[in-house]
């Protein structure tokens, strides 16, 4: 299957990119690769944020991929502790001049943060977009309650909710409340920092399936309505092999018994400031 037809999640206007390259902790030249690569091997969904550090080589890497501006979907997020109006636009202006891309296509709030009033952070992401600099917004790491919020409280749609989910954390709860608002739920850290792949159950349906285990694990996120992954590497391969996911199904019974590992200490990225999860 060509990576060209990795499908679409329609939320509130975006179209994203069911999966895409996460670049948490690629750094220079080997940021910049990986973009590129992946970016020549048919991915078209990029994510990135202020936080990784990383922009300008991820913007590097964009460039000399020769893949046109307009086909590559490019995500980047704003800290938690920029979220005052005047430090939001600010960070907003610096990531787009890091990128040197013209325009991101999603800005999210990073994390929430309960020392900033959410309305006053809400109307700055939707000055953002109303300015150009971004042409849709979202949320990372909000429950149902403070997705409830922003969404009610949002002037511009919100068109994506970036949370960890993996087999070992159960998000029913927030992926229904995404589908409710027609938010799409981008998974990071889809592969559970490496554990899942090492799980017996996920391994032996890959045996049986003819998959690596991190296919069988990334097949059971996008095979959900309006789920996408953003898995990172630092190797292309790895990167071809991850989004080889859209040609085969599970079958019901192996969705069920992957969604049955879910555990109650299976949330593995849960920094000092985050908020009250679910």
């Amino acid at each position: 299957m060509s990576l060209n037809q990795i499908p679409t999640i329609p939320a509130n206007g975006a179209d994203i990119p069911a999966f895409g390259l996460g670049t948490w902790e690629l750094r220079e030249e080997v940021a910049t690769q990986m973009v590129s690569e992946a970016l020549r091997l048919g991915v078209r969904h990029i994510d990135t944020a202020r936080r990784y550090a990383n922009e300008k080589p991820v913007g590097e890497g964009i460039r000399a991929s020769g893949v046109p501006r307009e086909q590559v979907f490019v995500t980047s997020k704003v800290w938690w502790e920029d979220l005052e109006p005047a430090r939001f636009e600010a960070a907003a202006d610096a990531a787009l001049a890091d990128l040197d891309i013209g325009h991101l296509d999603l800005l999210l709030i990073h994390w929430p943060n309960p020392a900033v009033p959410l309305a006053d952070t809400l109307r700055a992401l939707a000055a953002v977009k109303r300015k150009g600099l971004a042409r849709h917004v979202g949320v990372a790491n909000f429950p149902v309650a403070l997705l409830d919020e922003a969404v009610a409280r949002c002037e511009e749609p919100l068109a994506c909710n970036q949370v960890e989910f993996h087999p070992y954390l159960d998000q029913s709860g927030l992926l229904a409340a995404c589908r409710r608002h027609g938010v799409a739920l981008t998974a990071y850290s889809p592969l559970a920092i490496g554990r899942i792949v090492k799980e017996p159950l996920v391994a032996e349906i890959a045996v049986a399936r003819g998959r690596t285990p991190g296919q069988i694990a990334l097949r059971w996120l996008v095979q959900q309505d309006g789920v996408a992954v953003i898995p990172r590497s630092s190797k292309a391969e790895r990167i071809r092999e991850n989004a080889s996911i859209f040609d085969f199904a599970l079958a019901e019974e192996e969705m069920a018994r992957i969604k049955a590992l879910a555990r109650p200490d299976g949330r593995f990225v849960s920094p000092a400031w985050h908020p009250d999860w679910d």
